[in-house]
């Protein structure tokens, strides 16, 4: 009697090792993919826009992973007598290859029109200019 009692008990418990093993591997399978989307939806370094060159006092060219942007600063004109004094501040503020995040404000004659901002600043780049007293406002404050 006892041999049958320990034969049933047996039974029981391999009927309950495979629903918790699938469990488990439903839970880890879970896990996995949660681990997967995270990582695969979360903005990336690299693929942030970089600066490419100063063209003018309020026209840059910028890149990102496989295009190239004429990008005018929106808001701002520079007087011509500051035009120099005005590259040579964005040249330092955004050298070659320094990621910047753009908010596009318009487009003008295939020329995107945006505040840029460096990614470790807090200021973008047109009001810089202004604050610096190289440029004027063009427009009106959001």
């Amino acid at each position: 009697m006892k041999v049958f009692a320990l034969l049933h008990h047996h039974s029981q418990r391999s009927a309950f090792m495979p629903r918790l093993r699938s469990a488990s591997l439903i839970r880890v399978c879970a896990s996995f993919l949660v681990l997967l989307v995270v990582i695969f939806a979360s903005p990336l370094p690299s693929m942030a826009a970089e600066v490419l060159q100063v063209r003018s006092s309020t026209l840059l060219q910028i890149g990102d992973r496989n295009r190239n942007y004429s990008v005018r600063l929106a808001c701002v004109a520079v007087d011509p007598v500051n035009e120099e004094a005005a590259v040579a501040l964005l040249k330092k503020a955004v050298p070659r290859r320094k990621r910047v995040n753009l908010r596009p404000e318009g487009n003008e004659d295939g020329v995107l029109i945006a505040r840029v901002t460096p990614l470790d600043s807090d200021q973008d780049l047109g009001f810089s200019l202004v604050t610096g007293g190289l440029a004027t406002q063009s427009c009106n404050s959001d």
